[in-house]
């Protein structure tokens, strides 16, 4: 029998990562983030990938390592990359199998903040030169992903609430 995983997804900037590190501490569920298994996996990282083999490259090795995690019987608390709702079919696949979805909705001026202060770590930021063109590029991005972000089974708005609260919420809701 497959177990059921926890699967957070929402825009870069939204706490993916650091809340799955601390849903792991509070239930003592394995926690793994999609991106570092990818560059695990093919020894590269996600920049290397797209530049070298491009976007449509990156999207399929994507959906493969998905499905290796999905339909595995380890990892349970998984957290998604920004896009990968948006291609493939993924949040419907996820769906399908009975597993735990969780959009981490944060509003464009909570994105905003949280990304200005590392505009340079991240790729698809690194040519944007302002605050105000950044809250553009993540509204018309928002915009178009808001559709894949909403087929999943929970959404948990994150704006003015700490770690300790969001992961409480989700905690509340898985038990």
């Amino acid at each position: 029998m497959r177990m059921k995983k926890i699967f957070l997804l929402g825009y870069m900037g939204s706490g993916k990562s650091t809340i799955a590190q601390k849903l792991s501490q509070l239930t003592g569920m394995d926690q793994i983030d999609l991106d570092d298994y990818i560059e695990n996996m093919e020894q590269k990282s996600i920049n290397s990938i797209f530049q070298e083999k491009g976007a449509i490259y990156f999207r399929k090795i994507e959906r493969t390592y998905l499905t290796d995690l999905a339909e595995s019987s380890t990892y349970q608390i998984i957290s998604l990359g920004g896009g990968t709702p948006c291609y493939y079919n993924n949040m419907e696949y996820l769906n399908q199998l009975g597993h735990i979805t969780i959009y981490l909705q944060a509003s464009i001026p909570s994105l905003t903040s949280r990304l200005y202060e590392e505009m340079n770590k991240r790729p698809l930021l690194s040519s944007i030169s302002d605050k105000n063109e950044l809250m553009e590029f993540i509204g018309k991005h928002l915009f178009e992903r808001r559709q894949y972000y909403s087929k999943a089974k929970h959404q948990i708005n994150t704006d003015n609430k700490t770690i300790d609260d969001i992961s409480r919420e989700i905690v509340a809701l898985l038990f």
